[in-house]
């Protein structure tokens, strides 16, 4: 039996490789450092600690403490992941137009921000949807 701890793992890199294969079927555009990337749909944030919680609650129970702790993690991480770095994601977009306006004007080469490093409530439930499918694996496989 594998630990949960691995499947979860597992999970969020599955996620990212459907970042890839999403990309690809929805925009014919073949994008292979999706896989690295934050942001995006699904969330492999919110796929590895749905998959973790699923079966910490499935092994221990869900009146453990232990479950208590893995569901505020958790939440934790999607709220953060929807949240703040969703904020983050608007300023680097207003920081890379004041920067674009500066450059019309000015000879300076600063590179650009990274604008997608948050989740949108939707990534987010693809990111979950994708975590219990593989916490069902993983109750399936043992």
């Amino acid at each position: 039996m594998m630990n949960v701890g691995v499947f979860a793992i597992l999970s969020g890199l599955a996620a990212q490789a459907m970042k890839v294969v999403l990309e690809l079927i929805l925009r014919r555009r073949w994008r292979p450092r999706l896989f690295f990337a934050n942001g995006g749909m699904p969330s492999s944030h919110t796929a590895t600690v749905t998959t973790l919680a699923v079966l910490i609650g499935r092994d221990v129970g869900v009146h453990e403490p232990v479950f208590s702790l893995v569901l505020v993690f958790a939440l934790y991480v999607v709220f953060e992941a929807t949240g703040l770095r969703q904020e983050v994601g608007h300023q680097a977009r207003l920081l890379n137009h004041l920067v674009e306006e500066l450059r019309r004007h000015h000879q300076i080469r600063p590179h650009d921000l990274r604008e997608f490093v948050g989740h949108t409530w939707g990534e987010v439930l693809g990111g979950a949807v994708c975590g219990l499918a593989f916490a069902w694996v993983a109750s399936w496989l043992g």
